[in-house]
């Protein structure tokens, strides 16, 4: 299991709540009434930090979620040390820690920015922009990019193909 920060946050929302909670039922249990007089120092930190946590943690899974540009893969719209805040609902509605998602919304189109977790490290978080979609052929070559959407035929990633063929890059 990965142990990201929502992971910390789900945690903290449970021990907190659990805490307040269990308290307000001891003492609904034993008929006294709640007075902050008497409240415990633990249950009283637990009831302050308990509606943070949640808000947080609702916010952060469901709504946005701040990301660091880590690299100048995405210069010159964005900088190294630039903030985004991504918006956690637009292809999906997943589940925090477990990160399944239960509700279907959109595809990524070209252009989109996207944030991702690498394959093989799934503690690096990747910030790339879209450039193809199923179906389409994207080649690199000499530091240029060509495409091939399926709608469009490009006659530079045709003269691409042929030389970089040997390089895994479809042949025409």
């Amino acid at each position: 299991m990965d142990y990201d920060f929502s992971f910390f946050l789900a945690v903290a929302t449970l021990v907190t709540g659990v805490i307040w909670g269990g308290y307000l039922l001891a003492l609904k249990s034993t008929g006294e009434v709640f007075d902050e007089e008497k409240e415990p120092l633990l249950v009283e930190y637990a009831r302050s930090f308990f509606p943070v946590v949640l808000i947080v943690l609702l916010l952060r899974s469901f709504i946005a979620e701040p990301f660091r540009i880590p690299s100048a893969s995405m210069m010159p719209t964005l900088l190294i040390g630039d903030f985004i805040l991504v918006n956690k609902f637009t292809y999906g509605i997943r589940l925090p820690v477990i990160n399944k998602k239960v509700i279907e919304l959109n595809e990524p189109q070209r252009g989109d920015i996207v944030v991702f977790r690498y394959p093989k490290d799934p503690t690096v978080d990747y910030i790339k922009r879209v450039i193809g979609l199923p179906g389409d052929r994207v080649a690199y070559y000499d530091k240029k990019t060509a495409y091939q959407w399926r709608s469009h035929q490009s006659g530079f990633f045709r003269s691409l193909s042929g030389r970089g063929s040997r390089r895994g890059y479809d042949r025409e």
